[in-house]
C-alpha cells in the first residue's frame, strides 16, 4: 500500500542529481522509502545551474521516478542550496540606547532584520547566523532583559550570487514542483554528520565534492566561517587524464583503483608499474605525484579557508566528508599539511536511517549532504499528494470526486523568524519584501499624519499666542466687562 505521509528531498550535485523520499518516526529515525539519481554534469557546474532548461526537466524526471516507486504523486520537496560563490561576510549593527534602556526581544529583531535586508552588490542573502552581541563592553549570546546604552549585533551572513540563486528558483518553477524549503545544504550537513561536542570545542567541516569542496567552522555552537573552493574530486581525475592521454572514465577507474592522496616515500615501490591499457604503464611514483600534487592544493586552499584565529581552536578537529573523503589516506594528508592531529571521516549522518537501499547502506559519505536535507525537513509537512492511479489516470481523485490541488506556498517568514539554515525562495523573497513596502508606506503615512496633526497644532497655539489673538482676546475681555458693569 503506498505511504501516505513522506516528505521528500533533492540535492542538486554537480555530478548527480539526486531525491529521496523518507518517513520520520518519533524515535528520531527516518524509513528510507525510496531513492533515485541522474546524471547532472552536463547542466550543473561546481554546483550551481548553468542550464535551466535541461534541469528544469531533469526535476521533473526524478519527481516522477520517485512518484512511480512510491506510487502517490509528491506536492512539493525540500531543496538543499550550495555550490560555487556561496561565501560568509562578517557584518555589525550598531544601536546607540537611552540612558538605562532595557534591551527587548523586538530590538534583537530589529537589528536582525536590518542585517538580513542589506544590500549586496550582485550577491543575494542565503542566511545569516547570529554570533553575538555586545551589550555595551559584554559580549552575550541573549541579551534581552539586560539594561544597556549600546547595543552590538555581530552577524555572519551568507551570500551567493544572484544569478546563481535565481536559475535555482527558476528551475523548479518550470518543472512546475512547489519548494517545501530551501536549505544551506552545508548547514543542513554539519547538523547532521557534526557532534555536539566537536561543534562546542571547534572544528573544521570539509566536504569534498566534485567540482567544489565546501569548508565549514565552528566554535562555541556557533557557525564562524563558510566557503566554497572551485576544487574536488574531479580536478585530481582531470590531472590524471590530462597527464597520461587518457579518456576521463578510465582516469577516474584508475584513481579509485590505485590513487592514494599521501604516501610515505620509503613507502613508494619504484618498480611497481599502473596500467594505463593493454600497452601502455605508468610508474607508481609518477602517479602519486600527480594524485598527490592536486589533493594537497586541495587541502591548502582548505586551510587557507579557515580563519587565522581559529588555527589554534579547532579542539574538535577536522571532520572530512563527501565522495573524496574515500580516497585512500585522506586523513593522513590532512594530518601531515595542517598540523591537526585530531581528523574524523564522516561516512554516514549520526541520526538513525533504515533503508535497503545499496546507495544509502553504501555509508561511503556520498549521500550525506542528501541525508542531512531529508533530516532537516519538517515533519509536519507532508510531501505525499493523490495515490497514483495504477490503471494509468494521470489526474487521481480524492475521495470526495475532486482533483488535489497543490498546497499553496506558504506566507513568507519575516527576516527574524527565518530559522538558521533556512533560506527564502524567490517567490517568498518577493512576496516578503512586497508586505515590507506595504508597512513601510502605511508607517510613512502614519507619519505624515501624525506630522500634520503636530503641525496643526503648533499652528493652533502659534495664533492664540499671537500679539494679535492677545488683543483681539483683551478687547473682547474689556467688552464683557463693560457690558457686565452696564448691567
Amino acid at each position: 500500500m503506498a505511504a501516505k505521509e513522506f516528505i521528500v528531498a533533492i540535492e542538486l550535485g554537480s555530478s548527480k542529481m539526486t531525491g529521496i523520499a523518507g518517513q520520520k518516526n518519533l524515535d528520531g529515525s527516518i524509513n528510507v522509502l525510496a531513492v533515485v539519481k541522474e546524471d547532472s554534469s552536463l547542466f550543473i557546474r561546481k554546483g550551481v545551474v548553468y542550464n535551466i532548461e535541461k534541469t528544469a526537466q531533469c526535476i521533473a524526471s526524478i519527481v516522477k521516478r520517485l512518484e512511480a516507486q512510491l506510487k502517490r504523486q509528491i506536492t512539493q520537496v525540500y531543496v538543499g542550496v550550495g555550490g560555487q560563490s556561496v561565501r560568509s561576510v562578517r557584518n555589525v549593527i550598531v544601536r546607540e540606547l537611552p540612558h538605562d534602556t532595557i534591551i527587548t526581544q523586538n530590538m534583537i529583531n530589529e537589528i536582525m532584520d536590518e542585517n538580513r535586508f542589506m544590500q549586496y552588490n550582485d550577491l543575494e542573502i542565503l542566511d545569516a547566523a547570529a554570533q553575538e552581541y555586545k551589550v555595551d563592553s559584554q559580549y552575550q549570546l541573549d541579551p534581552v532583559g539586560i539594561q544597556a546604552t549600546r547595543l552590538e549585533g555581530n552577524f555572519l551572513t551568507i551570500l551567493q550570487r544572484k544569478t546563481f540563486w535565481k536559475n535555482l528558483n527558476k528551475c523548479f518553477e518550470m518543472a512546475d514542483i512547489n519548494i517545501a524549503d530551501m536549505y544551506t545544504a552545508p548547514l543542513a550537513l554539519a547538523e547532521s554528520v557534526l557532534t555536539e561536542a566537536e561543534k562546542r570545542s571547534g572544528c573544521a567541516l570539509v566536504d569534498i565534492g566534485s567540482d567544489t569542496t565546501t569548508v565549514a567552522v565552528y566554535s562555541k555552537n556557533i557557525l564562524r566561517h563558510l566557503a566554497v573552493i572551485p576544487l574536488g574530486g574531479a580536478n585530481i581525475t582531470k590531472d590524471i587524464a590530462t597527464s597520461l592521454r587518457m579518456e576521463e572514465t578510465e582516469a577516474e577507474a584508475m584513481k579509485l583503483k590505485y590513487a592514494s592522496a599521501y604516501t610515505e616515500n620509503n613507502e613508494i615501490d619504484n618498480s611497481l608499474n599502473y596500467s594505463i591499457d593493454p600497452t601502455r604503464q605508468v610508474e607508481s611514483r609518477r602517479f602519486i605525484e600527480i594524485v598527490e600534487g592536486r589533493t594537497e592544493e586541495i587541502i591548502e586552499n582548505v586551510w587557507y579557508q579557515i580563519p587565522s584565529e581559529f588555527y589554534d581552536k579547532l579542539l574538535g578537529g577536522i571532520i572530512i566528508t563527501g565522495g573524496g573523503s574515500n580516497m585512500k589516506n585522506i586523513d593522513r594528508a590532512f594530518i601531515n599539511h595542517t598540523h591537526i592531529d585530531k581528523v574524523r571521516i564522516a561516512k554516514f549522518v549520526n541520526q538513525t536511517i533504515n533503508s535497503s537501499n545499496e546507495l544509502i547502506k553504501a555509508h561511503n559519505g556520498m549521500m550525506n549532504t542528501l541525508l542531512g536535507l531529508l533530516i532537516k525537513g519538517r515533519g509536519d509537512i507532508n510531501c505525499a499528494g493523490n495515490e497514483i492511479d495504477p490503471n494509468g489516470d494521470l489526474f487521481a481523485t480524492t475521495a470526495s470526486g475532486t482533483a488535489a490541488a497543490k498546497p499553496d506556498i506558504r506566507k513568507p517568514r519575516q527576516g527574524y523568524e527565518t530559522p538558521t539554515g533556512v533560506v527564502r525562495t524567490e517567490a517568498e523573497r518577493q512576496r516578503a519584501e512586497e508586505e515590507a513596502r506595504i508597512k513601510r508606506e502605511e508607517e510613512e503615512r502614519k507619519k505624515a499624519e501624525e506630522e500634520a496633526l503636530r503641525k496643526q497644532e503648533e499652528e493652533r497655539i502659534r495664533r492664540e499666542n499671537s500679539p494679535w489673538n492677545k488683543f483681539k482676546k483683551g478687547v473682547k475681555r474689556i467688552g464683557n466687562i463693560i457690558v457686565s458693569e452696564d448691567e
